[in-house]
C-alpha cells in the first residue's frame, strides 16, 4: 500500500477519533502553495492544527520525533496562514496525534504548542 493511502487512512482514523471527542473537523488537508496541515478541528472556541504521524509499530520509532524544531515551525507559520485566511484571532492549538498499528487501533494526541 503506497503511503499517501495510509496517511490518509490514518488521518480519517483520527478526524473519526476527534469526531467521537466532540471536536467538529472544520477541513482535512488544508494546503496552500507554501504550506499545509493535516486536520483543522475546533472544540469549543478553540481552534486545533493537528499533525498525523503514523506508523505501523514503535519499532520505527514515535511519529511525534518526526516533529522536530523544523517542522514545528512550519506547523506555527501554517497556523497564522490559516488564521489570517479564515479571520480568526481566537486561541489556537498545534496537536500532534500518533496513529500506530496497521488498523491504526492506537491514536495518542500530545499538544506540541
Amino acid at each position: 500500500m503506497r503511503a499517501t493511502s495510509i496517511g490518509r487512512q490514518a488521518e480519517s482514523a483520527v478526524a473519526g477519533f476527534l469526531n467521537n471527542d466532540g471536536y467538529q473537523i472544520l477541513v482535512r488537508n488544508w494546503k496552500t502553495k507554501v504550506c499545509e496541515i493535516d486536520i483543522v478541528a475546533k472544540k469549543g472556541q478553540i481552534v486545533y492544527f493537528i499533525e498525523v504521524k503514523y506508523r505501523a509499530s514503535l519499532s520505527q520509532g514515535s511519529g511525534f520525533e518526526y516533529i522536530g524544531p523544523q517542522k514545528l515551525n512550519r506547523l506555527r507559520f501554517a497556523a497564522r496562514v490559516w488564521s489570517q485566511q479564515y479571520n480568526w484571532d481566537g486561541d489556537y492549538r498545534i496537536i500532534g496525534a500518533e496513529v500506530t498499528g496497521i488498523n491504526h487501533e492506537n491514536i495518542e494526541l500530545v499538544e506540541i504548542e
